[in-house]
């Protein structure tokens, strides 16, 4: 049995898909299936039921998933020893962090972490999801709400702010009564933001709902309606208006995360200090 085909299989038994099992061995899903198919030749077992949308896991492969689990989270574990031995400021780190925050806070400034640490490689992964740093999908994470998760040391390091944002023709010529809003779709209806959004706009029209907030600011800047925006966003874009709304703003937490494991190694802490830096 080879440990690699293993790990795969054990990656989609705890995913679910063969997509969020690619993406959490940052490999693609033909990879998986291939994987999970010589795992089942070389053990002579059916592990799955291939189904037209989906794989499900046989009882042979339940059981498998199960005897499995245990040795994965060993194998973490080895590489967060591995990697919390090292002395030098160097090799790979990977950054989880939510898109907008990647893109316009930490990736325009990875040229001064280069110049301080030639040595550190920067994985920089923007993502909606959670990564799992317990298994190692990243070393480093910013997180808009305190992990719960077992094993996982954070800080609060920053916190923002939203406006409503439109383009400056669509709000000089519109009424605020005649409003339209752009807004996330229903998986993000209860994250802070969007009940925020969704008070203001009351009755009136919610012509776009999409969960990324990039596509938000494009339909924003067209002047098809307005759009809750972090103001690191908004503020700095001259196809952009603040309106602004009076009372309370809504804001929200950044929290860096790591795992306790890897909190006094060199290059993790040398790299959580340049995010810390970043949203300064």
């Amino acid at each position: 049995m080879d440990w690699t085909d293993l790990q795969h299989f054990l990656a989609l038994a705890r995913e679910g898909t063969l997509s969020a099992a690619a993406r959490s061995l940052n490999v693609d899903h033909v990879t998986v299936a291939r994987r999970v198919a010589a795992l089942e030749a070389s053990m002579s077992l059916k592990l799955v039921d291939r189904r037209p949308r989906s794989y499900e896991l046989t009882e042979d492969g339940k059981r498998l998933a199960k005897i499995g689990a245990p040795m994965a989270e060993t194998a973490f574990a080895v590489e967060r020893a591995a990697l919390a031995s090292k002395s030098e400021i160097g090799g790979e780190i990977t950054i989880s962090a939510p898109p907008s925050l990647a893109n316009l806070l930490i990736a325009p400034r990875l040229v001064r972490l280069r110049q301080q640490h030639p040595g550190i490689r920067i994985k920089l992964i923007g993502e909606k999801r959670t990564a799992s740093l317990n298994r190692r999908e990243a070393d480093l994470a910013l997180r808009l709400s305190r992990p719960t998760e077992p094993g996982l040391v954070a800080r609060k390091i920053g916190y923002f702010e939203f406006a409503l944002y439109g383009s400056p023709d669509y709000l000089k010529a519109t009424p605020a009564r005649a409003f339209a809003f752009v807004a996330y779709d229903s998986s993000m209806d209860e994250v802070p933001q969007q009940r925020w959004l969704m008070r203001f706009a009351g009755a009136r029209e919610i012509v776009l709902r999409t969960n990324d907030l990039e596509n938000q600011a494009a339909a924003a800047r067209t002047g098809i309606g307005l759009a809750a925006l972090p103001k690191f966003l908004g503020e700095p874009d001259p196809r952009l208006e603040r309106h602004d709304v009076g009372g309370r703003p809504v804001g929200r937490e950044i929290w860096l995360v790591l795992h306790r494991d890897l909190r006094r190694t060199p290059a993790i802490r040398a790299v959580a200090s340049f995010i810390e830096s970043c949203l300064a």
